[in-house]
């Protein structure tokens, strides 16, 4: 674990906002091994003792989950008014908050992650740091070589031109196309929204990849703990 500002630390631990935190620094409430802390300072949970009012910090406890979302369950932590289906927070056994990273439409299904480390899921959910999401899509009919360069080139909806993708046929079977598609950008409902602009609605859609993370052998509504090597690899992702 790197150093973090006394601060942040204070906040992980739920004791504090950062601003509030700050206050408790100053009014010389938070020391650091046994020494007055000062606004700036940094500490290691892994090697430093830093007590608030005398009660020593813990270092957080970081969970990390892929689960394949099954259709008809909700990308979300918490329960909207009138809302009957099932949220994907109900289907990992945790206790505590965690962060759903990678929305799916209620209607869609495959890979999502949740966690509670703040700082990593707000760098999986940002574009700049480049993370593909792969796709397998079943489409109505059978694209055309110029209807799919259109979408890998990108097609307007409401006003803007979606960003570049990849896009390959995998299989073609009676009236449907299976695709692979592979983006970073991720509007809401953009796959069924190309696929149906270009003529070809969407009849499943699954996620199967999220950066190097495969779906593997998860069936629906299954769920696995991310290995340290897994996490590490993510949080050594940089900006593209």
């Amino acid at each position: 674990m790197a150093e973090e500002r006394l601060q942040k630390l204070i906040s992980q631990a739920g004791i504090a906002s950062r601003r509030a935190a700050e206050d408790l620094i100053r009014q010389g409430r938070v020391s650091v091994n046994g020494k007055l802390a000062q606004l700036g300072d940094k500490a290691d949970l892994t090697r430093d003792e830093v007590k608030v009012d005398g009660v020593a910090l813990k270092p957080p406890q970081y969970a990390y989950y892929l689960l394949y979302k099954p259709r008809n369950v909700v990308s979300s932590n918490r329960r909207m008014f009138n809302e009957r289906r099932r949220l994907v927070r109900e289907l990992i056994p945790h206790e505590g908050h965690l962060f759903t990273v990678g929305r799916l439409d209620a209607d869609s299904e495959g890979l999502i992650l949740l966690t509670n480390d703040g700082e990593l899921a707000d760098r999986l959910m940002h574009p700049r740091y480049g993370h593909t999401k792969t796709y397998h899509v079943w489409v109505v009919g059978r694209p055309l070589p110029k209807t799919l360069e259109a979408w890998r080139n990108g097609v307007v909806l409401d006003g803007v031109r979606t960003a570049p993708a990849k896009v390959r046929v995998l299989e073609e079977s009676g009236g449907e196309t299976l695709l692979e598609v592979v983006m970073r950008e991720g509007r809401k409902r953009q796959i069924r929204n190309v696929a149906s602009l270009l003529g070809h609605p969407v009849k499943r859609l699954i996620r199967v990849k999220i950066d190097f993370l495969e779906i593997g052998h998860l069936r629906p509504g299954q769920w696995r703990t991310l290995s340290p090597a897994e996490v590490r690899q993510l949080k050594a992702r940089r900006k593209s």
